[in-house]
């Protein structure tokens, strides 16, 4: 998926060569969560037309923890991130001497999909769920009348992301009980794009990656309302996830900062850029932005260099961005 909007596809159109980077071009390096680049890579458009070929912005997909590995060996200067930090790259960073600015930028809807012409499925529980991905169900669980009997005698097919992922990390925390606890014989890959081409070809498929991905396939896949604390079914939606109804799968997501790197002032000028244009372009790539508060919140972070995570090496499912700002950030 292109993740920029159509506005913003002409705009680049119109401007052209004021895109093209001059050869002493300042760059930006990014790199890490497919679930967080159609946001990075939105700004990253929009900016370098605005810097007219002087500041070149490198936005790549490694997964978020594979752009971790990049990040904590310092060869990117920020790390796109669809889950907090863990404890073991915490330490990594720490060794290498790397230390970064943890900056929440968006909502995401973490969206559980099967085929159009799945009439078996209205909703789903956490139970059902946990039953379908648990490692227990490993080789298991391989039909759908196991998990329903009033479900169909097929085959199930899974597509999910790659164990590299933060969507994996958060799913798995928040439906199994445990980060990266899952059964491992599913179609798994760091491009979302695969997992749906993967579901929208399978009548028999189930998955689940982040609403930008599924928001633009809507005609192809059929999002599943979730059951959560409530005992209500509610479905993945920009409204949904504001109102807190759609949980436990609605969570925040993340840019990390290489501290050098936040001193440059071209670095500088791209953070202060994402935070002032969030909200416009959060929206336009379909994600849901955060308050007003909290992207002020970024610039004051950075400003009174409060380096490190609030999260203590774990996933904190459920946790809210007013909750999370009072929290004190440790490296």
């Amino acid at each position: 998926m292109k993740a920029i909007s159509l506005l913003s596809a002409a705009t680049l159109a119109f401007a052209g060569l004021a895109l093209a980077p001059r050869a002493d071009a300042q760059v930006i390096k990014i790199d890490g969560s497919s679930t967080v680049f159609p946001i990075t890579e939105a700004v990253a458009e929009e900016f370098q037309i605005q810097k007219r070929g002087k500041i070149r912005v490198t936005v790549g997909i490694s997964g978020t923890g594979g752009g971790f590995k990049k990040f904590c060996r310092g060869e990117t200067d920020i790390q796109d991130a669809s889950r907090p930090i863990l404890a073991a790259e915490m330490e990594a960073c720490r060794t290498a001497g790397i230390k970064y600015y943890e900056l929440p930028i968006a909502y995401d809807a973490l969206t559980v999909v099967v085929h159009p012409q799945n009439d078996w499925i209205t909703q789903l529980t956490i139970p059902e769920l946990k039953k379908i991905w648990e490692p227990a169900s490993q080789g298991k669980v391989t039909r759908w009348n196991q998990i329903n009997p009033k479900w169909p005698n097929e085959t199930l097919a899974l597509f999910g992301p790659g164990s590299d992922s933060g969507t994996f990390d958060y799913f798995t925390e928040a439906v199994v009980g445990k980060a990266k606890s899952s059964r491992g014989d599913y179609t798994g890959s760091e491009d979302d794009n695969v997992l749906v081409q993967g579901v929208a070809s399978n009548k028999n498929a189930l998955g689940y990656f982040g609403y930008a991905y599924y928001q633009p396939n809507a005609s192809r896949l059929k999002a599943v309302p979730i059951v959560g604390k409530s005992g209500k079914a509610t479905g993945p939606s920009l409204d949904n996830v504001v109102n807190g109804s759609y949980e436990p799968l609605s969570r925040p997501i993340f840019i990390y900062v290489n501290a050098k790197s936040a001193a440059k002032p071209e670095v500088k000028e791209f953070i202060d850029y994402f935070n002032k244009n969030a909200d416009k372009l959060v929206r336009e790539v379909k994600y849901v932005p955060l308050p007003a508060k909290a992207y002020s919140y970024n610039l004051d972070t950075i400003g009174r260099m409060r380096l490190g995570t609030k999260f203590d090496g774990e996933n904190k499912v459920g946790l809210t961005i007013e909750q999370l700002m009072k929290l004190e950030a440790k490296l």
